[in-house]
């Protein structure tokens, strides 16, 4: 059995429940079983948001994870500290080096640490803070290989319909500058 789970956690406005949503778009177009299950306070933005995503060739029998995620995001050091602890042995744990660090936390052997640094890179290409969610999402894909990074284009047309095309080319650049970052620290 394939299954990918991840935990993506953040601030609420960070975009944590988006990039959720776009993983299991895009397995769902893949044809795989999905499920996406959001948390967050009742404050939205500016609370905590976190989002679990399972993607699996096969029936999911529970959309909650605790614990032996495959890989654990983290937009900040209060996600980080809460959801650490949940990734797996030889799993992956994506942070936004601006925003949080793993030095001091007890991590698991075996696990896989990208500290992407989303904000200033959002800043530098974008002049703000609002697509690092992006680049961290394109980091994720490319180290984790959960999803077919070549099927965003479709993912982005479903999820960004309507009014919402607008913001296609530059969440797609923010993507690849991420898938980017990845590959070169990986390899």
């Amino acid at each position: 059995m394939n299954t990918f789970s991840t935990i993506i956690a953040g601030f609420g406005g960070q975009g944590s429940l988006l990039m959720g949503k776009i993983m299991a778009y895009c397995g769902m177009l893949e044809g795989r079983e999905v499920s996406w299950c959001p948390s967050y306070g009742p404050e939205m933005r500016g609370g905590t948001a976190n989002v679990c995503v399972i993607i699996s060739d096969e029936s999911i029998g529970s959309p909650v994870i605790t614990k032996d995620a495959d890989c654990v995001v983290a937009l900040n050091q209060p996600s980080l500290d809460k959801f650490a602890p949940a990734v797996k042995e030889g799993g992956w744990l994506v942070t936004n080096a601006d925003l949080c660090s793993a030095e001091e936390l007890q991590i698991k052997d075996g696990v896989k640490i990208l500290a992407v640094p989303a904000n200033r890179m959002a800043a530098e290409v974008f002049g703000g803070f609002r697509l690092a969610n992006l680049i961290m999402l394109g980091a994720v894909v490319a180290a984790t290989g959960a999803v077919k990074a070549e099927d965003i284009d479709d993912t982005f047309a479903h999820v960004f319909e309507g009014g919402k095309a607008r913001f296609i080319p530059d969440n797609k650049k923010a993507f690849e500058i991420g898938c980017a970052f990845a590959k070169e620290m990986i390899i």
